[in-house]
């Protein structure tokens, strides 16, 4: 081991300092993807005077069910007012930031390695725990304060470029979707004059199976009117190919969001392939997360290929958006599918517009959707970056 590896325990101490007298109402849950989320918890009944208050700067974390999820949820908490949380998590702080930085101290907890060894360590069957004391044992390096700060520094510049690309990811999509709105569905599209269709006095007409008005010339239709589709088959194990040569294999979600496919390299050739463009769509829980692929690939085993019939895959992605309540698994309302098949999205119902209408809206859509490509290629870089920043913490410098 290297000289300025020390043990984790050396450093850190329990805080257990309940909510007594309801001083603190925000409740907070933590996630495996390391981070503070709202809770959803069902509180009714509960002494909310017995849960835990953690405050800036303080750690959480959950030690059941590591080797079963393979990562550790764990998380810095960094706003200014006070949260509670469960008492079931073992909240945790810095004894002395002039020697750990707790930036510095989360930087490490991200890291690939340190989840595969607190994997390592759990124990207790299928749920695989993980004990404090083994916890306090697993060791990290400990550069200077000042190296620390370097580190932790350059590290939220690439955190904070990702933040900014994100935002401008959003709005970017909010417009879209707003344009969709006035289109297809408020029905506000420009007319021969330029003016919304609607609004001043297109004609309309009564569509039973949508049970109201469309304009002249639209329909009811299906998915499978819009797209063709394929659904994805993993490869065989025998086709992978470790040593990153090879296609691309669609896994499903990632932290890069919808943008960026994950990839997976192997070396036969795919039987279910997707192009640069088409949108890929998870047809097993959580059923209708998006991605586009920004490169040709192939798809597996839980994902479906889509791509637009008349080359407007920017007006199908958005189609999908917004009916993407019928399917989607998280939206808290429930669903109907858990799973979805082939004719189960050739069947999914969807409003057929004139096409010169859709290739109109495609023309504006389709620049929105190059900047956010462009966007997110940058985030895809500033990732590999962080991974590189993380890598710098495994160096021997005082």
């Amino acid at each position: 081991m290297k000289s300025n590896y020390r043990n984790i325990g050396d450093f850190i101490k329990l805080v257990d300092e309940r909510n007594k007298g309801l001083k603190v109402t925000n409740l907070v849950g933590l996630s495996i993807s390391k981070q503070f989320i709202k809770s959803v918890a069902n509180t009714i009944g509960t002494d909310m005077e017995n849960y835990k208050i953690i405050r800036k700067n303080q750690f959480a974390c959950s030690t059941m069910q590591v080797r079963r999820d393979k990562k550790m949820p764990l998380a810095l908490y960094t706003d200014n007012e006070p949260a509670i949380i469960s008492q079931a998590y073992p909240v945790f702080e810095i004894n002395d930031t002039s020697q750990l930085l707790p930036e510095y101290l989360m930087m490490w907890f991200t890291r690939s390695e340190f989840d595969r060894e607190a994997c390592f360590h759990a124990v207790g069957g299928v749920r695989g725990s993980l004990e404090w004391e083994d916890f306090c044992g697993m060791q990290l390096p400990i550069p200077s304060i000042e190296k620390q700060q370097e580190i932790v520094k350059e590290y939220h510049i690439i955190q904070n470029r990702i933040a900014l690309n994100n935002q401008l990811i959003s709005k970017l999509e909010e417009t879209a979707q707003a344009i969709y709105k006035q289109w297809f569905v408020d029905f506000e599209f420009p007319n021969e004059n330029g003016l919304p269709y609607k609004s001043n006095g297109g004609e309309m007409e009564f569509c039973e199976e949508l049970d109201k008005e469309i304009p002249v010339g639209w329909r009811n239709g299906k998915l499978g009117d819009l797209a063709i589709i394929i659904m994805g088959q993993s490869p065989t194990t025998e086709s992978y190919n470790t040593d990153g040569n090879g296609m691309v294999f669609y896994q499903g979600r990632t932290e890069f969001g919808y943008r960026f496919p994950a990839i997976k390299n192997f070396t036969s050739e795919p039987k279910r392939k997707a192009k640069s463009g088409d949108i890929l769509m998870s047809v097993r829980a959580p059923v209708g997360d998006l991605n586009i692929a920004n490169q040709d690939c192939s798809i597996g085993r839980g994902v479906a290929s889509l791509k637009s019939k008349i080359k407007c895959n920017s007006f199908l992605f958005y189609s999908i958006q917004s009916i993407k309540q019928q399917f989607d698994v998280s939206n808290g309302e429930g669903t109907i599918y858990g799973s979805i098949t082939k004719d189960g999205l050739n069947d999914i119902q969807v409003i057929k517009p004139n096409d010169n209408i859709v290739l109109e809206y495609e023309k504006i859509t389709r620049e929105l959707d190059k900047n956010i490509e462009n966007y997110s290629k940058q985030n895809n870089i500033l990732f590999q970056t962080k991974d590189l920043i993380l890598s710098k913490m495994t160096t021997d410098e005082n």
